[in-house]
């Protein structure tokens, strides 16, 4: 386990935030009854868990078809990795499903403050602050880190994305630019 599981009471954290997002999922859930939708988020839950988990990351939340993930500091490296990854075989994954569905993730990295919140009876771990909000509003056609996260990666992994403008965003080397 991740040294961001003993969090409980608010803790300001460096750490590399995520979202991540299917395309094209409101119209790919029309086309299948209720029970067959929840199988396929069920096995998409646990796709995105193992690529997240093996990469030293901890999954904050799932929404839908959404969810926010996030990696220490000294996981920074792994997780980009990890996220390329999910990138890569989640696609791959979601097109031998027969789903029109790719992935969108977007990632920052600096302070947050994490924790348990919620109702008096069901606390979670979860993340607040501008580097949460960088992460979600970030603007991506795959998979975007910025340039925090950017300047974070060792030199090798760092020869896995080019620059992308504007803003200036990274982009792994085998994807296209688009506007």
């Amino acid at each position: 386990m991740n040294s961001l599981a003993h969090v409980t009471s608010p803790t300001e954290r460096n750490l590399l935030v995520a979202f991540f997002d299917l395309t094209q999922f409101a119209r790919f859930s029309r086309t299948v009854d209720d029970r067959e939708l929840f199988g396929f988020v069920s096995d998409y839950y646990e796709l995105v868990g193992a690529c997240v988990q093996q990469s030293g990351g901890t999954v904050v939340k799932f929404m839908g078809d959404a969810g926010l993930a996030v990696w220490p500091e000294e996981m920074v490296d792994r997780g980009v990795l990890g996220l390329k990854d999910l990138k890569e075989s989640g696609d791959h994954w979601l097109e031998r499903r027969g789903s029109p569905c790719r992935h969108v993730i977007k990632a920052h990295f600096g302070p947050v403050i994490c924790g348990k919140i919620g109702s008096r009876t069901e606390k979670r771990f979860d993340v607040f602050g501008q580097t949460v909000h960088t992460a979600a509003l970030l603007n991506s056609n795959g998979l975007a880190i910025t340039p925090e996260v950017f300047r974070k990666l060792q030199r090798e992994t760092r020869k896995a994305f080019k620059r992308h403008t504007p803003p200036v965003t990274y982009i792994p080397v085998e994807e296209r630019h688009r506007a």
